[in-house]
């Protein structure tokens, strides 16, 4: 039986992932399953930068805008639907293409999820309860003495990924980080991890860029469409929250985009930090000759 390959593109938001996800694709003459959960939502597309219709239109896609942000899904759901999804691919071709800067979701399909212990309902309650009436900050210090280790590389700006860390804490008795990285199922196919890499400088610029695109794109009126389900997780992203800010009177229209393209900075960075603690990946820069990429896959796939 010949062997399976999944080659996964990773790396900070707008680097140009997608662009090599789609050379890779067309070079192996196969398909794409996308990896950013925020590009899971049909209804947001300019703030998410979803691939155009050209691109969508070059080779298959899979898992971009099937969702509504009023239907719940998470990583485990994804986990699962990718792994049935690969495995028909693998049936029609022996390499298939992953892309997406969420570094939680591309783990839990090359590697696996954690697994954790069944806690109370009732705390996670408590908690949404807790955040609601305090805000995240209460949330985020309770994490900050609880967990430490998972406190400094989570996105402590996430309430969802806040409230699930503490309430295996409280319930458990332990802290999150001690299930993770436990052994994990072992996967059918291989992995090979391309990162692609730039000077900080030169990828705030693309940040910067990208967001004045987005807001000439019209990003204002499509975050004006989603103000009234400004209260749904899928909305808790950068782009919308901070338009959902100026449509409050909050703040001005020109500090509102200042603070997209730096939360977007930020969330960049924590990108890379996930990223950065993968030895895995194979780490190129987004200016490299794709010829020079497809040589280094091919020569990693020759080793395995």
């Amino acid at each position: 039986m010949p062997s399976k390959y999944l080659i996964t593109v990773v790396g900070p938001t707008a680097i140009g992932k997608t662009k090599l996800a789609i050379a890779l694709a067309k070079y192996y003459k196969t398909e794409i399953i996308s990896a950013d959960s925020r590009q899971f939502y049909r209804e947001m597309s300019i703030g998410t930068a979803v691939p155009s219709k050209q691109e969508l239109e070059a080779v298959p896609h899979h898992f971009i805008q099937h969702k509504s942000i009023q239907e719940t899904y998470n990583v485990g759901d994804f986990e699962k639907d990718t792994l049935i999804l690969l495995e028909l691919l693998f049936k029609n071709n022996d390499l298939n293409i992953m892309v997406g800067g969420s570094g939680l979701y591309v783990d839990a399909v090359i590697y696996g999820l954690d697994s954790f212990p069944e806690v109370d309902e009732e705390i996670r309650i408590q908690l949404n309860t807790v955040y609601k009436q305090h805000g995240i900050e209460v949330l985020q210090n309770q994490l900050k003495e609880l967990d430490p280790e998972y406190y400094a590389k989570v996105d402590i700006q996430n309430p969802h990924r806040i409230i699930r860390a503490l309430e295996i804490c409280i319930g458990a008795g332990k802290t999150f980080s001690s299930y993770i990285n436990q052994k994990k199922t072992p996967r059918s196919f291989n992995s090979i991890i391309v990162g692609l890499s730039a000077d900080r400088s030169i990828l705030y610029r693309k940040i910067n860029k990208r967001v004045d695109t987005m807001i000439e794109n019209g990003l204002i009126d499509e975050a004006r469409t989603l103000y009234q389900y400004k209260h749904l997780n899928a909305l808790n992203t950068v782009g919308y929250k901070e338009l959902f800010n100026y449509f409050d009177g909050i703040w001005d229209l020109d500090f509102a985009i200042s603070e997209i393209k730096k939360n977007t900075r930020r969330f960049a960075k924590r990108q890379l930090t996930w990223f950065g603690k993968n030895k895995d990946i194979l780490w190129v820069d987004h200016t490299a000759p794709f010829e020079e990429i497809i040589a280094k896959i091919e020569n990693i796939k020759s080793t395995i």
